[in-house]
């Protein structure tokens, strides 16, 4: 039983590696949806899409067989890193990450200018920090199927996070 924490910048390719991992008989969870996440004010007054912390604690504490692999890039993910076995950050340079944005039809975030330049500031930015606390990292720039196969490799190796 292993439970793997996908992350990573819009683009590289999250949500179409649970996509096939389901696909493989895998439980997947992607984050980015009312029912794991919701929108908070912060102290600036400012917005943040965060995981809804008991629903989060709820699906890692109760899964018990198999492997889990979780998608999602949130500011408040490291609260619950030991409680993965594995946080595994797909990364992309913004020439692979920015067609890919522009030519994806289930998602239409990052189609704006607004968008694609905050994108890049993520990429300056946040990509950095999450690679400090990832597990592993793996180059989202490979085709689709090596990036799954790699997860999958990942996933049979038992590995407490923190």
């Amino acid at each position: 039983m292993s439970r793997v924490l996908i992350t990573g910048m819009s683009g590289t390719g999250k949500s179409t590696a649970l996509e096939k991992l389901g696909e493989r008989g895998y439980r997947v969870v992607d984050t980015d949806s009312e029912k794991w996440s919701h929108w908070v004010f912060l102290p600036d007054g400012s917005t943040d899409w965060v995981w809804r912390e008991e629903a989060i604690i709820k699906l890692l504490t109760e899964h018990q067989q198999g492997t889990l692999f979780v998608a999602g890039c949130k500011s408040n993910q490291g609260k619950f890193y030991n409680l993965f076995d594995h946080v595994v950050l797909l990364s992309a340079p913004a020439s692979v990450i920015l067609p890919r944005i522009a030519s994806r039809e289930n998602n239409t975030y990052g189609k704006s200018p607004e968008e694609r330049d905050c994108i890049l500031r993520n990429l300056a930015e946040i990509e950095p920090l999450l690679r400090v606390t990832a597990t592993t990292e793996i180059d989202a720039s490979a085709p689709i199927d090596e990036v799954v196969r790699q997860l999958e490799n990942l996933a049979k190796h038992y590995r407490r996070v923190y």
